[in-house]
């Protein structure tokens, strides 16, 4: 099959995307903060995000040496979070390993936490125009329509064809203009549904395109119904107005942002803050349910204000546990849904 790559650069020249931010003065580390933050979100998502995150981290010494809950309250409501305890962690490793210099050789890179093999192509690729093949779910389905490649891409054996389908294809020049068209050609014409086939400059040797199969492929997982999972959030709210929050796990769903304590379920909640914060209760209200979708569950949340006798807890501003006003907001990294909760008890 004839290669893609000729055609490819053509239309890139003057179809690409030329002026995103993370384009730029470019360098491996802008490359990276941009690479992470478009892992399964969208480039229109991203751009304000990265827009702020490197407003506050101009440079990997600035961002290692952040405090967690400030990064991840400028990741706040981009989801995912591991992404951002680990580009964190990883600043932090290459401070302390590396003398600050960010890794440029790809069998290093891929040690980090939070880079794969796809993410250290395109970071070497793109910000050192290093030949490295990528793989992310736009090139796996341009790929795919192209060649003709049936089964699950997400499949061990069909990824495995499709690495080495990404190598044959990848050009020994101009390997940073590829890298960004195959990806920009993905994201803008050869999309999930609907591709723009009468737009697209591989039209003429595409498989797909040949023999009509642009909605058959790439081969979808089988589709499983999400389990449904409930959790009781609770509102400690005091005579000041002020909310109680509580540090999540460093793991987990939401690791290391700051919520709602969490009450299990199927416990009296009354009882349980007694037992927990020593506190009792004036007025304990249940709230609207919220329901947020992860990649493996729905979560109902259901929340419930609790109004205290006291004017505090006996707890301090540090540590685990601390007390939030929501009119007077302080940077921290909470989860959109515990955000939403928050805004709407001051509207």
């Amino acid at each position: 099959m004839k290669k893609l790559s000729p055609d490819l650069l053509k239309w890139f020249d003057h179809a690409g995307r030329h002026d995103l931010p993370w384009q730029q003065s470019v360098n491996p580390y802008r490359t990276w903060v941009s690479e992470i933050m478009l892992q399964q979100t969208q480039v229109k998502t991203v751009i304000p995000y990265y827009n702020r995150f490197m407003q506050r981290f101009p440079d990997l010494q600035s961002l290692g040496r952040a405090p967690i809950d400030e990064v991840l309250h400028l990741w706040s409501g981009l989801g995912y979070y591991a992404r951002g305890r680990n580009l964190h962690k990883t600043a932090q490793i290459i401070i302390s390993e590396y003398a600050g210099i960010f890794p440029t050789i790809i069998d290093v890179l891929i040690t980090l936490p939070g880079i794969g093999r796809s993410t250290a192509g395109a970071i070497l690729a793109l910000s050192q125009n290093q030949r490295h093949p990528i793989l992310d779910g736009n090139v796996k389905r341009v790929l795919t329509r192209y060649h003709g490649i049936t089964g699950w891409p997400g499949d061990k054996q069909v990824e495995q064809q499709l690495w080495k389908l990404a190598e044959q294809e990848t050009p020994k020049k101009q390997v940073a203009e590829y890298t960004q068209a195959i990806m920009d050609l993905g994201a803008t014409l050869c999309t999930r549904t609907r591709p723009a086939c009468d737009r697209c400059p591989l039209a003429n040797a595409c498989y797909t395109c040949a023999h009509n199969l642009q909605t058959s492929l790439p081969t979808r997982k089988g589709k499983k119904t999400l389990p449904l999972k409930q959790a009781i959030f609770v509102i400690i709210e005091n005579k000041l107005g002020e909310i109680l929050l509580q540090k999540r796990p460093p793991t987990g769903i939401w690791g290391g942002l700051w919520s709602l304590p969490e009450c299990p379920m199927d416990t009296d909640i009354l009882t349980w803050l007694k037992q927990q914060f020593g506190s009792t209760v004036s007025q304990l209200t249940e709230l609207p349910s919220r329901r947020h979708t992860f990649s493996h569950f729905h979560l109902e949340i259901r929340p419930y204000r609790a109004m205290l006798r006291a004017t505090k807890l006996a707890v301090r501003d540090e540590g685990e546990v601390r007390w939030y006003h929501p009119g007077k907001p302080t940077r921290l990294g909470m989860a959109a849904p515990v955000k939403k909760i928050l805004l709407a008890l001051t509207d």
